[in-house]
């Protein structure tokens, strides 16, 4: 008999920016579950984007997410 199918979990926005797309992003970057380095590492990237740019780095990591992202979907056909 199968279990039931697992829960989606709700991503909780980060602590500093309170962002979700963030947060995702640092579990993203984060490895063998070390999340206080991936901070370290999102968040001084984000100092230097804020000290080099002199712009907001949450509004250019936004533009980035959206350029990084596909217009269109592909999806496959059977024939």
């Amino acid at each position: 008999m199968r279990r039931r199918p697992a829960e989606k979990r709700e991503i909780e926005p980060d602590r500093k920016y309170q962002n979700a797309l963030i947060q995702k992003f640092i579990n993203y970057v984060m490895r063998q579950g070390k999340k206080t380095i991936a901070e370290k590492v999102v968040y001084g990237a984000f100092d230097i984007i804020e000290k080099e740019a002199k712009q907001d780095p949450v509004e250019i990591f936004n533009l980035a997410m959206q350029n990084a992202t596909p217009l269109v979907e592909v999806r496959s056909r059977r024939v």
